[in-house]
């Protein structure tokens, strides 16, 4: 009994020094920084989501570059066990690069990390190498748009799991000319991104077999070429709405809102620019807008995705100035996907034409997330 009350006493001691030191960290990094203080109210917002029962949660993260930014696209999966959603995050920097794998996270091709974490952390499960604003933390640097889906068969999603699992093996063992890509399989910007590994798992793990995903090649080493027939995370996110509506499932949009004050500077990057004055651009289709600044939207496909999210969206998620809160509030009932889809298409036809007119007048859409 001595020895038991004797060894509580140390683990007890032992824990209350880790606490310390671990709230020591957070206290002395700034809020929105990697090891800072997460935001208060995060458990009491996840709950509240939660509630709604969604089964898949499409994650659409906005660009940070000036033009040709189009974002990253990101699969979450339910999880009742864990409590929380996993995100399946293709790994920009698993591209076998040498100076990739010396200072990045490169272990797996397809990341799993908590969406909590993945949303709003400042530590990460991956380890020390992990990117902020890529891999955690993500609303730190850029907004993110989550189309929720819901009435997904429990197979399907397991279905997917097991594909994301899949293309991990791939990676480990270097395979090639695979059912979703001809060549060695690892991170390529342009032939096997972020897009196309999501859509390989619906088209491959379960079975959207007439899902549309492009082949990008290279021709005489033109990465021009291959630019003009990659996969975007926008353009497979509209495709996968289109295959969940005529599926019968139905979806809504979370709007998760980009801290606007984070002084980070990520060292690893070349452009020290703090993530605050980066810019927040909703995620470009391939088109003329990718030479335009930030919001500075006048395609036509560009418009009718931000109209079509925005009648869809029913929450915004944001982390108050103030408090460093996260508060959540109801925009509005989502229209139903047709309804959403026709408004968005007439709306984005219309204004798209005035822009090239250079017309004055009043836009028929309202962008997502415009008050």
């Amino acid at each position: 009994m001595i020895w038991r009350t004797l060894a509580g006493q140390v683990v007890v001691s032992v824990g209350l020094a880790v606490a310390g030191l671990v709230a020591a960290t957070a206290a002395a990094a700034d809020f929105g920084t990697p090891g800072g203080a997460l935001p208060g109210n995060v458990d009491a917002v996840t709950a509240t989501l939660r509630q709604d029962r969604h089964d898949l949660e499409l994650l659409i993260s906005y660009g940070t570059s000036k033009g040709g930014s189009a974002g990253h696209l990101a699969l979450a999966i339910r999880d009742d066990v864990s409590g929380d959603d996993i995100v399946h995050s293709a790994n920009f920097y698993a591209d076998r690069a040498p100076e990739h794998e010396r200072d990045f996270h490169t272990s797996d091709l397809m990341l799993r990390i908590p969406k909590t974490e993945y949303l709003f952390g400042t530590t990460s499960s991956l380890g020390p190498k992990a990117s902020f604003g890529l891999d955690f933390g993500e609303v730190y640097k850029r907004s993110v748009v989550g189309v929720r889906v819901f009435g997904v068969p429990a197979a399907e999603k397991r279905a997917l799991a097991r594909y994301f699992d899949s293309i991990n093996d791939d990676f480990h063992r270097r395979a090639s000319k695979t059912e979703y890509h001809d060549d060695e399989i690892r991170y390529d910007y342009l032939r096997l991104n972020c897009a196309k590994t999501i859509g390989s798992a619906f088209r491959f793990g379960a079975g959207y077999s007439d899902l549309e995903i492009t082949g990008a090649r290279l021709f005489s080493g033109r990465p021009v070429v291959a630019a003009l027939n990659a996969n975007v995370p926008t353009e497979m996110a509209i495709k996968l709405m289109q295959q969940w509506d005529a599926r019968g499932y139905t979806m809504d949009v979370v709007m998760y809102r980009k801290y606007a004050g984070s002084p980070f500077v990520d060292p690893r990057e070349d452009e020290k620019i703090a993530f605050k004055d980066l810019p927040n651009r909703f995620p470009s289709v391939l088109s003329r807008d990718f030479r335009r600044d930030e919001g500075e939207y006048e395609d036509e496909d560009n418009l009718f995705a931000i109209y079509l999210l925005d009648n869809l969206n029913r929450y915004r998620v944001r982390i108050d100035d103030e408090t460093k809160r996260l508060e959540i509030d109801a925009v509005s009932s989502p229209m139903p996907y047709a309804e959403a889809t026709a408004l968005a298409r007439e709306s984005a036809g219309d204004d798209s034409r005035n822009y090239r007119q250079r017309a004055a007048f009043q836009p028929k859409g309202r962008r997502l997330g415009e008050d």
